[in-house]
């Protein structure tokens, strides 16, 4: 018996790669939450280890480019799809390129606008649908994996401040440089997607982040039915993935628990049990005068009330505002890994 616990135990520690087949049966179900950089970020590192990516996207968005294809062909915004469905394409940095290219001013009408949101804006009108402009879209890009609306409900994110100050607009919510205490939806009832529901309920692991806490994160689980499917998923594990930095507007001098508290008081319920926490801090980078001011979140802890901390170096040295995707990618699998062998 001792004999085969100490085989079992060399045979895993070979690997080096959570890709390392001995590791896994089959492609590891992920549902991905969140939206903006951090979600496509974090998915473009993901497809090298499963096929079964569900990436489920906040679509509040209200400003720039999505602001106003928003408005104009009445649909939902797609800034936040559009660069997932990059992230998860079958050459990343070509189509995220393409598709983040914005026409500059001199334009007319396509000013300012990425040339992502005119594609889904223009499939969207083609087939009548949002819906079938994506699928269509997952078809051309040979996507790993699938984007997910939270919601197909046309919804509008509104914040209240510590002064007791409201605003309405995504857009604007970051910009009045006040503590924010609360977001909510104007609308008052929103139905979840119902793919993205069963994405989350048939997950092996459901991660969380990173992104913009009250403005990417927080806005998918607004929505009952999406925060239902993650805490009802007891077989899958979940994480949360703190960003590596606090973010001027949102959450300045915010430490681990209080990005926690944030989520618990807005989703109103216990929804993961790990939390990946970068431990490298960067006090200087040569790209200071492009990426701002750099503010490195850490925690010391190991377990913080019910939650196992899991400290890892996912950052990116060269912009430290950011994760590695690479490294992000690798520690969430290994996390998977290490949690399924036990």
């Amino acid at each position: 018996m001792n004999l085969s616990k100490n085989f079992k135990k060399w045979w895993y520690s070979l690997a080096f790669d959570p890709a390392d087949p001995r590791y896994g049966r089959g492609d590891i179900k992920i549902a991905a939450i969140g939206g903006g950089t951090g979600l496509s970020n974090l998915l473009s590192g993901l497809k090298k280890y499963s096929k079964s990516i569900s990436a489920i996207v906040a679509v509040s968005d209200s400003g720039r480019s999505s602001g106003v294809i928003r408005k104009v062909f009445k649909i939902l915004p797609p800034g936040d799809i559009r660069k997932c469905l990059a992230a998860l394409s079958d050459d990343w940095q070509e189509f995220s390129d393409l598709f983040e290219f914005r026409f500059p001013k001199g334009s007319g009408f396509l000013t300012d606008h990425a040339l992502g949101n005119i594609w889904i804006a223009a499939l969207s009108k083609k087939y009548n649908s949002f819906e079938k402009a994506i699928k269509s879209l997952h078809r051309m890009l040979n996507a790993v994996g699938v984007v997910y609306p939270s919601t197909l409900d046309d919804v509008q994110i509104a914040a209240r401040y510590s002064d007791g100050s409201k605003i309405v607009g995504e857009d604007k919510i970051p910009y009045q440089y006040k503590q924010i205490k609360k977001v909510f939806f104007t609308k008052r009832k929103v139905a979840p997607y119902r793919p993205a529901v069963k994405a989350i309920s048939e997950a092996d692991i459901i991660i969380i982040g990173p992104g913009s806490l009250f403005t990417s994160i927080i806005p998918n689980l607004l929505i009952p039915g999406i925060v239902k499917a993650i805490k009802n998923n007891k077989k899958a594990i979940r994480v949360f993935v703190v960003n590596i930095s606090t973010e001027r507007g949102e959450t300045e001098n915010f430490s681990v628990p209080e990005h926690i508290k944030a989520i618990e008081e807005h989703a109103k319920e216990k929804i993961f049990d790990y939390i990946l926490v970068n431990n490298k801090i960067v006090r200087r980078s040569k790209k200071v005068a492009e990426i701002g001011e750099i503010n490195n979140i850490t925690f010391d802890l190991d377990k913080f009330s019910d939650y196992r901390i899991v400290k890892k170096d996912v950052i990116d040295r060269k912009f430290p505002l950011y994760h590695d995707r690479e490294k992000l990618a690798k520690e969430l699998i290994l996390l998977y890994n290490e949690v399924r062998r036990k």
